[in-house]
């Protein structure tokens, strides 16, 4: 069997570890910058700031509506497990960025709701998004960000 490095590259360079590490990276610097904005409640930066808040924790940001989403949608948009999607709202619950309330469409079922320190997280992780973004298409050029974005579209949607 070959040990020539070169025949061991794929397993560093192929297309899924390269979206993985940009994956890590982007989320990496969002945090980063909610970390500093003044926007932010100061415990919730404060977690950001000693990386206490993980890429788990953004799943929340990222898939809970405005009006409240059940905790099954939550665990399903994010790709989670129920149980995974308990804890993390339990530890965000207890940050005080989500709170838990009776579903008005069903009093049996319960809603995740931003707070309004979640609705401050919320916006301050939009305006992060939008900075990191313009990062990203000044580090490869505005054409090559427009492809990748282009491409990862048409292959997330196909």
């Amino acid at each position: 069997m070959p040990t020539d490095a070169l025949d061991d590259a794929w397993r560093t360079t192929h297309l899924g570890r390269l979206m993985g590490d940009a994956l890590r990276r982007f989320d990496a610097r969002v945090l980063a910058l909610m970390a500093h904005d003044v926007q932010v409640p100061l415990a919730l930066s404060n977690l950001a700031a000693r990386a206490q808040v993980s890429a788990a924790h953004v799943h929340i940001t990222r898939h809970l509506d405005v009006g409240g989403t059940r905790p099954g949608v939550l665990a399903e948009r994010a790709g989670m497990s129920k149980q995974a999607m308990g804890d993390l709202i339990a530890q965000c619950e207890a940050w005080g960025l989500v709170t838990r309330t009776a579903d008005p469409r069903d009093a049996r079922a319960r809603m995740v709701c931003f707070t309004p320190d979640g609705l401050a997280w919320q916006q301050a992780f939009r305006g992060a998004l939008v900075q990191a973004e313009a990062e990203f298409r000044e580090a490869v050029g505005a054409e090559v960000a427009t492809v990748v974005s282009l491409g990862l579209e048409a292959y997330v949607g196909s």
